[in-house]
């Protein structure tokens, strides 16, 4: 420190431009004459400042002694801030400023469509330690080729202690989803929510027609052949649904112990229970209760209460809770028979009984 005090006296004092520079090596510069010649010669330079009132400085032996200090000093700290920075690119977790750091989600929604994403994300959001990204990225089923930078980009800013989390109902049915989570990161939390696969259908189905009310029959859809009853698994709708097979390829790269299974009824029936159990789940302390929910007996979903400084309680879209359209009692019966054995091995594989049967 005293020595980078005292160059810093110097260049205040205005000698920093006059220092002798390595130009040439003292130990030759012997002849008196020679150095009185030298266009950075310490005497003339002395015999300068003394004629302007100004204090001479040391000989140049002693400040080349200073500035080789002073630049060693300068090199050691220029290489630890490289190393630094060189840790900092290496990791693929954060990258830091003054307001936290954008990181890779810790935890992930990754399904499924119409279980309950939306109601579940939005509840975690109460939660201090919850910092997620609102719309849907769609990066390990669309957007993969813009590789991962552009992906944590999108992530929100957290600060050490917070968790980054983004939900994609689509990446559980998408075959490339779980390899491409897996080399991001092996420790990524995944969260499933799922509901009875008769009523998602439907429910997924009502979503399109609102969109396209052209769309054919619930029947139309859901049957290869009306006559013969055989359900067609091409159809979304009822792809999804098949919750064990969508498993299996996840369960190639996560042991179950990455996996928390929501059960979409319940989150709508009990949804501090279930929030408790997704807290519990992500390692957080047990923040959202009972009394941050209220039923909304119109849309016939829980909705959260008003926050301090709000006017009104906060709910779903108007797209969540539409009623659904009559589907024949047969057509439903003949969807719950061809799901009944895809839900028993659903049960088996996650060692939970959802009651769907």
């Amino acid at each position: 420190m005293i020595i980078i005090f005292t160059y810093l006296f110097y260049c205040l004092a205005g000698y920093c431009e006059t220092l002798p520079r390595p130009v040439y090596d003292q130990r030759h510069a012997t002849s008196p004459s020679i150095a009185k010649d030298m266009p950075n010669s310490p005497t003339k330079t002395n015999r300068t400042l003394q004629s302007s009132g100004v204090r001479a400085l040391p000989g140049s032996d002693k400040l080349h002694s200073i500035l080789r200090q002073i630049g060693d000093v300068q090199r050691q700290i220029s290489d630890g801030d490289r190393e630094q920075l060189q840790d900092a690119s290496s990791s693929s977790i954060s990258v830091f400023n003054s307001f936290g750091g954008k990181k890779f989600p810790q935890a992930i929604i990754i399904g499924v469509k119409k279980g309950g994403t939306r109601a579940l994300l939005e509840f975690l959001r109460i939660h201090p330690d919850v910092r997620a990204v609102g719309a849907e990225p769609h990066f390990f089923d669309r957007f993969y080729d813009k590789g991962l930078e552009w992906y944590r980009n999108l992530m929100p800013r957290t600060l050490d202690g917070q968790i980054t989390m983004e939900k994609t109902p689509s990446y559980f049915v998408t075959k490339e989803a779980p390899k491409r989570i897996f080399n991001m990161s092996r420790e990524t939390k995944l969260i499933v929510v799922v509901r009875n696969p008769v009523t998602r259908a439907i429910s997924d189905y009502t979503q399109t027609l609102s969109k396209s009310p052209a769309l054919p029959s619930f029947r139309t859809l859901a049957f290869k052949n009306a006559s013969t009853g055989l359900i067609d698994t091409s159809w979304s709708a009822v792809h999804i649904g098949i919750y064990a097979k969508h498993l299996e390829n996840w369960l190639q790269y996560f042991p179950l112990s990455r996996f928390l299974f929501v059960s979409g009824e319940r989150l709508v029936s009990h949804p501090a229970d279930e929030m408790g159990r997704v807290q519990d789940f992500l390692g957080l302390k047990r923040v959202i209760t009972d009394k941050h929910f209220y039923f909304n007996e119109t849309k016939g979903f829980p909705c959260l209460k008003k926050p301090e400084g709000s006017s009104r309680p906060r709910c779903l879209g108007k797209s969540k809770g539409r009623p659904h359209p009559q589907i024949d009692p047969e057509v439903v019966q003949r969807l719950q028979e061809f799901y009944r054995p895809f839900n028993l091995k659903f049960y088996q594989m996650t060692g939970h009984d959802f009651g769907w049967d």
